[in-house]
């Protein structure tokens, strides 16, 4: 097998030293200056003027806790169930928006009946289908049972309304 010969007779862009120094300068300088640029151009939209909180309140809303804690004045009256069902129930249960019971239709709410107190407050404070879960809300667990016996009572249920627990002593 004969063996085979490359010729390279050197005849390419770069034909003198002073020719490879500029090749090789523009070849580390121009990828840096690039680089410099595009760094100034991004963190140049990104500065806030000295008036400006939409930024600050954008990066707080961003960076906010996952959990939070709300006080409540524990000695503020009881709603009653009427006051909670046109707070909080009447949106849904006072149209029938989402397939809600209404409030009043016997019918309706007669299958739900069968289940109970305990049975429509835990749907009540947990949720179903596709209403929210109301417990741990505006209203205390005790307020929304109390809503519950206002919408039951009024679908001919004879539910007594739960009572407020005495304070110790």
């Amino acid at each position: 097998m004969p063996s085979q010969q490359t010729n390279h007779s050197g005849n390419g862009p770069i034909r003198n030293p002073r020719q490879l120094l500029s090749a090789g300068m523009l070849g580390f300088i121009l990828p840096i200056l690039s680089i410099i640029g595009l760094a100034s151009y991004v963190a140049s939209g990104h500065k806030t003027s000295p008036g400006s909180s939409d930024m600050e309140r954008s990066v707080n809303a961003r960076i906010q806790k996952v959990g939070r804690v709300e006080l409540k004045d524990a000695n503020r009256p009881l709603s009653s169930g009427e006051q909670v069902f046109r707070a909080q129930c009447a949106a849904c249960h006072g149209s029938g928006a989402l397939g809600a019971p209404k409030l009043g239709d016997n019918q309706a709410w007669e299958p739900r009946l069968k289940s109970g107190y305990e049975g429509l407050l835990q749907s009540a404070l947990r949720g179903k289908n596709a209403m929210s879960a109301q417990g741990g809300g505006a209203f205390s667990d005790l307020e929304i049972g109390r809503a519950v016996v206002y919408m039951a009572n009024k679908a001919g249920a004879g539910f007594s309304e739960p009572k407020a627990p005495q304070p110790a002593q």
